[in-house]
């Protein structure tokens, strides 16, 4: 890339991302058209009283983010104001809908949009890596509640033991790796090492001329950094447990989200099978290439619901109302306070 196109890009990012952003949120729009024609169709044959029921309950799951940002924050010893924090959770949240990166654009955004003096990228870093391990610890305590819940009311099967017991392993594998990479500096050192040398092979194809476009030296220091503010939490773990209670509460109001569209449908259905399908689901569309994870997350729900024996003519039409509507929820003021902190000179805000 030349001087000039560097140059270009560095007086005109903003610009430039707002129209990758803007077309980004086309693309999911047409994508999920035809599930909008039939969510106002199916309008018509619900309750919609208490469709309003998932506004305060997307509300509280916005506050039980921000609260544990803010438990987190404090904890490796910054104080971050709460509306800041709120914006930037749907901030995030938008990020994530539009661009299909298995959450890593909204771990990337974070540390930017917090980026000031006291606050450096890698302890937001930090923080987010944080809260996306106590989301997962909670939800394994969700499961568990969820799958006790299908037992009590005979809904509980050998395959659905086998999709729960198989998504716990997996979470629990996956945190406790986690836990170890962090903990130990060599773990770090080599992780980051390995990584930094993947993407760099990745890019080199593209770009010969640049055998190390991302400098190993600079990501050793995140690495460092990272280290230190592990250890930091580390010594001072039972301070973690206000953030692990607002993080389960933050996923116990996503399934009630859910819940409250089967109500308008006029059927309370058991609770524990959308733990179940949503833990499937959710996971599966995080990596999807899709953005949003749309069409597998529909896909999964239904074939973890209708597994746990949740008819699945009742399954697709609320699953589909319930993504719409999320979206509806969501993504607008998201992509309202992404487009206010792009036109703000530094991220600080009190």
């Amino acid at each position: 890339m030349s001087d000039a196109s560097l140059q270009y890009l560095k007086r005109h990012w903003k610009i430039l991302l707002n129209i990758v952003t803007v077309g980004a949120l086309l693309i999911v729009i047409i994508s999920i058209r035809h599930e909008l024609v039939t969510t106002f169709e199916n309008l018509a044959k619900v309750h919609a009283w208490i469709l309003l029921l998932m506004i305060p309950v997307e509300i509280l799951n916005y506050h039980a983010q921000t609260k544990m940002y803010e438990g987190l924050f404090q904890l490796v010893g910054n104080k971050v104001g709460y509306h800041l924090l709120y914006k930037t959770a749907l901030e995030i949240n938008f990020i994530n809908s539009v661009f299909p990166s298995a959450g890593i654009s909204g771990v990337s955004y974070f540390g930017m949009r917090l980026r000031s003096d006291k606050i450096s990228g890698t302890r937001a870093a930090i923080v987010q890596m944080l809260k996306l391990g106590l989301v997962l610890i909670s939800f394994e305590i969700l499961l568990i509640f969820g799958v006790f819940i299908m037992a009590i009311g005979g809904h509980i099967n050998d395959l659905t033991i086998a999709i729960a017991s198989s998504l716990t392993t997996l979470l629990v594998i996956g945190t406790i790796a986690f836990m170890m990479i962090l903990g130990e500096k060599k773990r770090i050192d080599a992780t980051f090492a390995f990584s930094t040398r993947a993407i760099n092979r990745l890019i080199h194809i593209i770009r010969p001329k640049h055998p190390e476009t991302i400098s190993t030296a600079h990501w050793r220091d995140r690495a460092e950094e990272l280290h230190q503010n592990y250890l930091v939490v580390k010594a001072n773990y039972k301070d973690l447990k206000q953030p692990l209670l607002y993080a389960l509460l933050a996923n116990l109001t996503e399934v009630l989200a859910i819940y409250v569209v089967y109500g308008a449908f006029g059927h309370w259905v058991n609770i524990g099978a959308i733990i179940l399908a949503y833990a499937v689901a959710n996971f599966a569309g995080s990596i999807s290439v899709m953005p949003g994870g749309i069409g597998i997350f529909e896909a999964l729900m239904t074939a973890v619901l209708a597994a746990a024996g949740i008819p699945i003519r009742l399954s697709i039409p609320v699953t589909v109302m319930y993504r719409v509507l999320n979206t509806i929820i969501q993504v607008p003021p998201g992509y309202y306070f992404y487009r206010r902190a792009l036109n703000q000179k530094t991220p600080e805000e009190s």
